[in-house]
Formats: C-alpha cells, sequence, structure tokens
C-alpha cells in the first residue's frame, strides 16, 4: 500500500513539473530550496547532522541550478542576482562543513525575499495556454528538485 501512494505521488510530481511554465518551475525551486534551508536548521539546531547535511547539498544543487539557468544578458540585475547566488552557495558549503546554523540562517535571510518576489512576477504573467514539458534536466523528472 505504501509502495503504491508513493509510486502515485512520484508519478503526480514527476507530471506537475513537466508541465509547468518556466516561471512556475522557478517558483517551485525557490519553495523547494527554503524548504530545505528550513529543515537543514531544524536540522542542524538538532545536532542531526546526517539530516541536516542531505537538506544542505540538496539546497546547494537548486542554487547551483538557479545560476546556471541564469541567463545574465537577459536584465541588467542578473549580474546581481549571480552573485547572490554565488555567496549563497558558499554561505551552504560553509553551513555544512562548519555546521554553522547561523550561515543556515543568513541564506533563507537572503533567499526569501527573493522567492516572495518572483512568486508575485509569476503571478503577474498570463497563464500559458499549454505549458512546455522540461525534459533537459533528469532531476526535474524524477521529481528530485520537486516540492514535497
Amino acid at each position: 500500500m505504501n509502495n503504491t501512494v508513493n509510486a502515485q505521488r512520484s508519478q503526480y510530481n514527476r507530471d506537475v513539473i513537466l508541465t509547468a511554465s518556466p516561471a512556475r518551475l522557478l517558483t517551485m525551486l525557490y519553495d523547494r530550496l527554503l524548504l530545505d534551508l528550513g529543515r537543514a536548521e531544524a536540522a542542524q539546531l538538532a545536532s542531526n547532522w546526517a539530516a541536516s547535511t542531505e537538506n544542505l547539498l540538496h539546497a546547494q544543487d537548486i542554487v547551483a541550478e538557479l545560476s546556471s539557468s541564469l541567463d545574465v544578458d537577459a536584465w541588467d540585475g542578473a549580474d546581481g542576482l549571480l552573485a547572490v547566488y554565488n555567496y549563497v552557495s558558499n554561505a551552504l558549503i560553509s553551513a555544512n562543513v562548519d555546521r554553522d546554523v547561523e550561515r543556515t540562517r543568513e541564506s533563507i535571510a537572503l533567499l526569501e525575499p527573493l522567492r516572495t518576489a518572483w512568486h508575485e512576477a509569476a503571478m503577474q504573467l498570463p497563464a500559458p495556454a499549454t505549458a512546455p514539458a522540461v525534459s533537459a534536466h533528469p532531476e526535474f523528472a524524477t521529481g528530485n528538485l520537486g516540492v514535497g
């Protein structure tokens, strides 16, 4: 029974990701990023270093995806956003290696306003008639970067 529920949940997450618009994918990445950081912070406070590491590494993967998909030539603020991503990436490494909850909190404080801004921007876009499928990133198809 539990395997069936997990398989259905995975399929649902995969379908949501594969049919999401680019704006929705971005907001989903930010949502999962902040979820990972919240979980990492809680794990650090509980001295659960394995859970902390797992969540911080996943957060680093998301920041790397955000950085690599950022088109710095598309708008004037892109270089600044890339600098934030680079700073947060280094902070997450430090948070993990040094078991430093303050670096995790600093990352949350930097990223939370960006998540809010991206959600607000995405809500102002017209809904696409049909969302393009995303197949270039296998982590999307497996649900590794999905929400939940």
